[in-house]
């Protein structure tokens, strides 16, 4: 190693066959804010998240194991506070335009993946249907607080 000064090393262990492509995208994320490290966070949870049913009935696959695919929806609604008063606060969403990267930023590091990832229109009114098949709903959460 040589002696030029180091601000900070990262290093990814994973069995993903792209980990160069995510050091690269991190490294140079460095200069932006936290908030690009949360998308890598949230979509290395997603495709590695163990909540998909092995032969013997165990939550022990992660989508990438199944082969799976995705739709992922931007829903702004879901940032909304209501534990104070009685008209729930957006103030800590974030704004349209960095929303909109990250989101596309969690989408691309799916698809880099091989993973079908299909999209609904950001910051559009969207009619969703979704059918809950399963014993659990999980929250992912980037700040880790709860």
């Amino acid at each position: 190693m040589s002696n030029q000064n180091i601000d900070s090393i990262m290093v990814c262990l994973s069995p993903s066959p792209s980990n160069i492509h995510v050091i690269r995208v991190a490294s140079s994320m460095l200069k932006n804010k936290k908030d690009h490290f949360y998308a890598l966070y949230i979509s290395d949870k997603i495709l590695h998240l163990r909540i998909f049913e092995d032969e013997n009935n165990k939550m022990n696959l992660s989508l990438l194991d199944t082969k799976g695919a995705l739709m992922i929806v931007s829903q702004f609604t879901l940032y909304g506070d209501s534990r104070h008063g009685r008209r729930p606060s957006f103030t800590e969403a974030e704004l349209p335009k960095q929303a909109s990267r990250l989101y596309e930023h969690v989408v691309r590091s799916c698809r880099i993946e091989g993973i079908k990832v299909e999209t609904g229109n950001f910051q559009t009114h969207m009619q969703v249907a979704l059918e809950n098949d399963g014993p659990v709903t999980l929250l992912l959460d980037s700040e880790k607080l709860f």
